[in-house]
C-alpha cells in the first residue's frame, strides 16, 4: 500500500506507516499543493494523509481509487465527507489529542488580550518605552469574572478547568445540549446564546464550523456583548466576521479579542487587527507542541494502517451512514 502525505508530519507517525510495511511519499516543498499537484500525486498513491489540504468533490472523485484519507487535524470543515462517503473512501481525524494544548492557547490569548500585552510589546520596538504612566495602558483583572464558552466539548471544557482553576472564574456555556460533566465538576451553566453574550466577561470559542455557526459572531452578536468584554477564537476564524470584529473593537463595544483563527487563513500582514490595541493574534498554532503534534501524526498513522490492515479505522468520521 502506497501512501501519499501532504506534509511533513512528525516521525512517529511516519515511522508507523514504515513499520507497518507501507510506502511512504512526504511532499517536501514548504507549500500548499495545487489541486492538480495533489491529484496527480495521489495518482499513484493507495492511501493519503491530509494536512492543511482541502479535499472537495472534484478530488473525491478524480481519486476515487483511495482506499483511505487520514486528516491531521480534528476539523474537517474543508473536506467534501458527503462525496468520499458516496465514494465509499473512509476518512478520518485525530480527536482527544489536542484538547489541552489548544485550551491553552485560548487561556494564553486571553491572559494577552486582558493585559494588552501584544500590543505593548510591539510599543517596545518602537521605542515607546519612555515617561511612565501611571493612567496609561491598564488592564483587566481576570480573577472572579464569568467565562463563557460557545461550544463546551473537550477543548471548551480544559478551558473552562484551567479558567475556573486560575482565576475563580464563573462558567456560563451555550451548547446544542447540556454538558453534565461541566456542571457537576466546573459548576457550569447553562444558557441562551443571548445570555452567552450578554453576561460572559470573556467568551471563548470552541465549537466545531458548521452552517449554523458559520458567522455566528457577526455585527448583532458583538453589539449584545459587554464594552469591557473580551473575545477569544481558537476554533474556526469563519465563526466570526472579520470585519464586525474589527468594527466593534474600533468603536468600544468590546475590550478587545484574542484569535488562533483568521479568515482568510493566512491573514494578510497589513491587516489593521495586527496593530490595534488589546487584539492578540497567532498563526493558527493551537496545537504546536511536541507532545500534540506527535500524538496527530500517530493516530493518523494509525488510522490508514487499520484500513491496510482490513479493520476500520478507529477514528472514522463517516462511519454512521448518517454523517
Amino acid at each position: 500500500m502506497r501512501v501519499f502525505v501532504t506534509r511533513r508530519i512528525a516521525d512517529a507517525g511516519l515511522q508507523l506507516l514504515k513499520d507497518a510495511g507501507l510506502e511512504v511519499e512526504v511532499w517536501a516543498e514548504k507549500r500548499k499543493l495545487s489541486q492538480g499537484e495533489l491529484i496527480s500525486a495521489c495518482g499513484n498513491a493507495d492511501a493519503l494523509i491530509s494536512a492543511g489540504q482541502a479535499l472537495n468533490e472534484e478530488f473525491m472523485d478524480a481519486c476515487s481509487h483511495l482506499k483511505a484519507i487520514a486528516l491531521h487535524s480534528v476539523g474537517y470543515d474543508n473536506v467534501d465527507i458527503a462525496a468520499a462517503t458516496r465514494l465509499g473512501i473512509p476518512v478520518g481525524n485525530t480527536p482527544g489529542v489536542l484538547s489541552e494544548s489548544t485550551a491553552d492557547t485560548a487561556f494564553l490569548l486571553m491572559q494577552s488580550v486582558a493585559r494588552n500585552a501584544f500590543y505593548m510589546h510591539k510599543t517596545i520596538g518602537r521605542g515607546e518605552w519612555g515617561f511612565f504612566e501611571p493612567t496609561a495602558n491598564l488592564g483587566q483583572d481576570l480573577s472572579g469574572l464569568t467565562l463563557g464558552i460557545f461550544g463546551l466539548g473537550k477543548i471548551g471544557f480544559e478551558m473552562a478547568r484551567k479558567c475556573r482553576g486560575a482565576f475563580g472564574m464563573n462558567v456560563i456555556y451555550h451548547n446544542r445540549k447540556p454538558n453534565e460533566q461541566a456542571e457537576k465538576e466546573l459548576d457550569a451553566k447553562y444558557v441562551s446564546f443571548e445570555e452567552l453574550l450578554q453576561h460572559s466577561d470573556v467568551l471563548s470559542v470552541h465549537t466545531d464550523l458548521t452552517p449554523q455557526t458559520r458567522h455566528k459572531f457577526d455585527e448583532s452578536a458583538f453589539k449584545q456583548m459587554k464594552p469591557t468584554s473580551i473575545f477569544v477564537n481558537t476554533a474556526r476564524g469563519s465563526i466570526h466576521v472579520e470585519t464586525d470584529l474589527k468594527t466593534a473593537l474600533e468603536k468600544g463595544i468590546m475590550w478587545g479579542a484574542g484569535l488562533d483563527v483568521t479568515s482568510p487563513e493566512p491573514m494578510e500582514a497589513d491587516n489593521p487587527l495586527l496593530d490595534m490595541p488589546r487584539v492578540a493574534i497567532l498563526p493558527h498554532v493551537g496545537s504546536a507542541t511536541l507532545k500534540t503534534r506527535t500524538a496527530m501524526s500517530r493516530l493518523a498513522a494509525e488510522n490508514i494502517i487499520a484500513v491496510a490492515q482490513g479493520r476500520q479505522m478507529e477514528y472514522q468520521i463517516n462511519a454512521s451512514p448518517d454523517v
